[in-house]
């Protein structure tokens, strides 16, 4: 999988938007203004947010993902070559995660997800 694949999952979310809020190459996908995928300039994976710490954690210990650079320890980085639906089912839990955080004001605003 490559950037292409990430960027092509997230595109598709209602209400999603790209951004590269540091400059340099990031690939920043967010909801409602909050982030739930990152791609860094070293291009070789995604970050993305998990429920919590202990989910993150058993990811990481089942070898699917690493400890996510910069990020708080609830986020994992899953290497582009992660399994193709792992890798899709992550991406969706973390945009699903996100956008529940989101004010109800907020998520009033955004396109309905079906």
């Amino acid at each position: 999988m490559s950037r292409d694949f990430v960027n092509s999952i997230c595109r598709d979310l209602p209400g999603a938007e790209w951004s590269d809020p540091w400059g340099g190459g990031h690939d920043a996908w967010k909801v409602g203004d909050k982030m739930f995928a990152c791609i860094g300039t070293a291009n070789d994976g995604v970050s993305v947010k998990t429920p919590d710490i202990e989910t993150a954690q058993m990811l990481i210990d089942a070898g699917v993902g690493v400890k996510a650079p910069y990020f708080h320890r609830s986020w994992v980085r899953l290497p582009f070559d992660a399994d193709e639906d792992e890798m899709r089912y992550r991406l969706v839990a973390s945009y699903d995660l996100v956008r529940a955080s989101l004010t109800k004001k907020v998520q009033a605003t955004l396109p309905q997800r079906s």
